[in-house]
């Protein structure tokens, strides 16, 4: 597959594009910080389904005040290479997406700061000035993101043996299956086992060697 070929690479958001499960720095933000962790983690492992683990771990959030999302969002943390890889692949003529299990209420305005092209996560119900405790809106699992990765590719014209998606857990399965090129980051073992390739460094520029992109182009581009 040539490099000058138009790519779109699809990056799950937590553990992934960033360090956070931003859910844990709501969680701890609310107090219950440890009993939402305890399910995160069944859930990554693939022994929960995610939409019932995502309404039990929403649940213990409800009236947290509005006023602490901006305070989580301080504190969330890109993994190595997030941003140098959007700028990378933007020079190169390359596309950029998030998919995430997370809320928009926290990482929207993260990934228009970086410039990422397209998103797509949660959104937590709110009334007055505290969360309900509830989402609204369908669901981003496993399954609404592998669609969000063929209609993302449809919307810019990308076939998907053209599309690179990258994530840790197992609700990441459906899209990395899909998907021409599926990359696993610092991923569970089910995850590992399922992708064509890996990154275990932390690393997230590993994205475009992986995608056959050379030193050289990457240099060409100043960044």
């Amino acid at each position: 597959m040539g490099i000058k070929q138009k790519r779109l690479v699809v990056l799950d958001m937590d553990s992934t594009f960033i360090k956070n499960e931003v859910i844990d720095l709501l969680a701890k933000a609310a107090g219950v910080g440890e009993k939402v962790a305890a399910i995160t983690e069944r859930s990554m492992r693939g022994e929960l389904d995610f939409q019932e683990s995502l309404a039990q771990r929403v649940a213990l959030l409800k009236d947290l005040p509005l006023s602490a999302i901006d305070n989580v969002r301080e504190d969330i943390d890109f993994s190595e290479g997030a941003e140098r890889l959007v700028k990378i692949l933007h020079a190169l003529g390359h596309k950029v997406a998030v998919v995430s299990g997370g809320f928009g209420n926290v990482i929207d305005p993260i990934l228009e700061k970086v410039g990422v092209d397209l998103f797509r996560s949660n959104t937590l119900e709110s009334e007055g000035d505290r969360l309900t405790g509830r989402t609204e809106g369908a669901i981003v699992d496993k399954a609404a993101k592998a669609q969000a990765l063929k209609e993302f590719a449809h919307e810019l014209g990308i076939p998907l043996a053209q599309t690179v998606a990258v994530g840790d857990g197992a609700n990441d399965l459906d899209m990395m299956a899909i998907s021409g090129l599926s990359i696993a980051f610092n991923a569970k073992p089910i995850v590992a086992q399922a992708a064509k390739a890996a990154i275990r460094d932390g690393d997230l520029t590993g994205v475009l060697f992986l995608m056959g992109i050379t030193q050289e182009e990457i240099d060409s581009t100043g960044l």
